[in-house]
């Protein structure tokens, strides 16, 4: 992965051949910072997307896929898109215990909470640091009702709290899948589960008692679209109930990152994949109105829709989304102690 410079820096560099490259280094260690939050609870108003509210433990994403959205956000911090947001990884140390102060505010108002959305909640980092597993903790211990969106298979860690939420149905899963080749896999999503890993998980979920979607994410024209049918009719296979997709995205800095990416191991797809990407979206490559940015527009657009809505149909995969249970929350108790503080000294 390429590491440009942030949209907001200052200055930018050049790159210059230095005779230190060698391809067969190995990558990168993984970097940890603290992100030092005051709140894990985001809450958002876009109308094109089902929630109010979700948590992130992470910035950063060590599955390094070349397509992901959350890329940009890394520019805001002063740090790059590329490597870094793959290395750099920033994580909420004390997010249960800020996460149980915040449902215990006499004005806290319970809604699904979406768990993981900008960048996976299990990613590989999780395994050791276990922060989402003390999120779904305090989850589980006031009956608030969540829905998750993972490629991981780590996931399946938390199979006992995740199958006692879905009893009380306070738990909606999906595990997305961008594509079944998993020589493409390998390369455009390098520390992320083969695909069949991913339908193993679909199917350890669904086993479990927990309601199971596929999500198609990133759906990429001239690259996976035609996999389209495959990936639902195997994940229906698996156990899966519900499904969905969301196109191609290429916010600021990953347009030219994921080119980049196509010109190094897709020399022949990168004009076809933004050509057709600038049909869904009236000659642009990506467009952020709400509504388009995840579907496109167009007649290419509709018939990717009427492709989906066929095959959902004649799978099974259109089983309606059970509400989640909100009437069963219970504020927690027992809260922490607030963090030490230095007594204000006198001046004389």
């Amino acid at each position: 992965m390429i590491s440009p410079d942030g949209r907001f820096d200052a200055w930018q560099r050049e790159a210059a051949e230095d005779g230190w490259w060698n391809e067969d280094e190995e990558a990168p260690a993984t970097e940890l910072i603290v992100d030092a939050a005051k709140s894990v609870i985001t809450y958002n108003s876009s109308p094109d997307i089902p929630y109010d509210r979700s948590i992130n433990p992470y910035r950063g994403c060590e599955h390094g896929c070349a397509y992901c959205f959350a890329r940009p956000s890394y520019a805001y911090l002063g740090l790059s898109p590329g490597l870094d947001f793959e290395t750099r990884i920033a994580y909420k140390a004390d997010a249960a215990a800020i996460l149980r102060r915040e449902l215990a505010r006499p004005s806290y108002v319970c809604r699904p909470v979406a768990l993981g959305i900008n960048t996976d909640a299990w990613q590989p980092v999780e395994r050791r640091l276990r922060v989402t597993r003390g999120i779904l903790e305090v989850l589980a211990e006031t009956r608030h009702p969540l829905t998750i969106v993972t490629k991981s298979a780590l996931i399946l860690r938390d199979l006992d709290l995740l199958a006692d939420m879905a009893r009380g149905k306070r738990v909606h899963a999906a595990v997305s899948i961008t594509t079944l080749d998993a020589e493409l896999a390998r390369t455009m999503e390098p520390r992320a589960p083969s695909p069949r890993r991913r339908l193993s998980v679909i199917e350890g979920l669904a086993a479990a008692g927990i309601p199971t979607a596929v999500m198609v994410a990133p759906l990429i024209p001239a690259l996976t679209d035609h996999e389209l049918e495959a990936i639902l009719a195997a994940a229906r296979a698996a156990g899966a109930t519900s499904a969905g997709y969301i196109l191609l995205r290429l916010p600021h800095e990953v347009k030219p990152l994921f080119r980049a990416w196509l010109t190094s191991h897709r020399p022949g797809h990168a004009e076809h994949v933004y050509s057709l990407m600038r049909q869904l979206h009236g000659g642009r490559e990506y467009d952020s109105a709400y509504g388009s940015r995840q579907r496109g527009s167009g007649p290419l657009a509709e018939i990717i829709v009427q492709r989906f809505r066929s095959a959902v149909r004649r799978l099974g995969l259109d089983a309606p989304c059970l509400a989640l249970d909100v009437a069963a929350f219970r504020p927690p108790l027992k809260l922490p102690k607030p963090p030490a503080t230095t007594p204000q000294m006198t001046l004389f």
